[in-house]
C-alpha cells in the first residue's frame, strides 16, 4: 500500500506567523494562520483538511459496507464538523459531527442505519481518531 504525505511550513510567532499546508500529490496546497485556525480568517486549518479526510473516508467505507451487505449506493454524501475547544491551557479536538445521507435502492432504513452506524468505527480515518468523540447522523433518501 501506498504512503501519503503532506506537508506544512510555518513562519513566525504562532498569533501573527503564517504557513502553508500542501498534499504530496499536488492537489492541494493552502494558506493557514492563527486566525483561519481560530477565528474566522481567510484560509484553511487542521482541523478543515482533518474533517475532510474524515468525510471522503467515511464515504468510501459506506459505500463497501453497503456493497458487502448487497446493496450498491447510487450516492454518499458525507460532512464532517470538527470542533475544537480551549481544554486547560491548551486546545484539543474535541468531537467530529458526521452527517452522512445516502440513496442506496433497495435497502431499508434499519439495514441502511446499522450499516452507517458500522462504518463510523470501521473507517481507517474514524479507527485513526479514536480519541475523538464522533457523533453520526445518517439519512437514507428516497
Amino acid at each position: 500500500m501506498p504512503i501519503r504525505k503532506a506537508e506544512a511550513v510555518w513562519e513566525g510567532k504562532l498569533k501573527d506567523g503564517k504557513g502553508t499546508m500542501k498534499f504530496g500529490s499536488g492537489a492541494y496546497e493552502g494558506a493557514y494562520s492563527f486566525a483561519s485556525r481560530f477565528a474566522d480568517g481567510a484560509g484553511t486549518n487542521p482541523e478543515e483538511l482533518i474533517g475532510a479526510a474524515h468525510a471522503g473516508c467515511y464515504s468510501m467505507a459506506l459505500s463497501l459496507f453497503l456493497e458487502l451487505a448487497g446493496f450498491t449506493a447510487e450516492r454518499i454524501r458525507t460532512t464532517a464538523k470538527v470542533h475544537i475547544d480551549k481544554v486547560g491551557e491548551g486546545f484539543k479536538i474535541t468531537a467530529i459531527d458526521l452527517e452522512t445521507e445516502a440513496r442506496v435502492p433497495g435497502i431499508d432504513e434499519k439495514k441502511f442505519l446499522e450499516q452507517a452506524e458500522a462504518t463510523k468505527t470501521g473507517c481507517p480515518v474514524s479507527q485513526a481518531l479514536t480519541g475523538v468523540e464522533i457523533r453520526l447522523k445518517a439519512t437514507l433518501l428516497s
